[in-house]
């Protein structure tokens, strides 16, 4: 979503580069959250990544948790469930990682039918996020999304 604010006389307010940047360490940071015999995962990621993006200060952090979700749903619909999940923050990309156990790697539906039931998750990946992909392991595989810590309009 894309808000602008209006100043009195209608000029469009312009916040700084600044203002879209989350706080972070100048390493940024790395947390992780295993799985391993945990009941409602999904749940359990939504409340784990809230927590550490508002630990943050991230901006708009609704279409994170929502890109979260997706990765472990996927993980427990196709590859019997997570084992982690990991956020690592730098100061110019929110990188989102979930392990499991299946080698199998995702494969969107081509074409997206938006009319036809399921078959949406890697498709909200895709448009959530401005990377990702999957990493094959010798447990299984990582499924990883990417996004740019300021917007496009804000990017050097």
């Amino acid at each position: 979503m894309n808000t602008r604010r209006e100043t009195l006389d209608d000029q469009a307010f312009a916040p700084s580069a600044a203002a879209f940047a989350p706080t972070l360490p100048a390493t940024g940071q790395r947390r992780r959250l295993p799985f391993v015999g945990q009941q409602k995962v999904v749940t359990r990621a939504r409340t784990f990544t809230l927590t550490a993006l508002t630990d943050w200060s991230w901006p708009e952090p609704d279409d994170v948790v929502l890109l979260v979700a997706e990765l472990v749903a996927n993980a427990v619909l196709h590859a019997g469930g997570p084992i982690e999940l990991v956020l690592d923050a730098t100061p110019t990309r929110l990188r989102i990682e979930v392990s499991d156990n299946s080698p199998a790697l995702p494969a969107p539906r081509r074409p997206h039918r938006p009319e036809v039931p399921g078959g949406h998750g890697l498709y909200i990946v895709q448009q959530a996020s401005d990377r990702w992909g999957a990493a094959p392991q010798p447990w299984g595989k990582t499924v990883w999304a990417e996004i740019d810590t300021r917007p496009a309009e804000h990017r050097s």
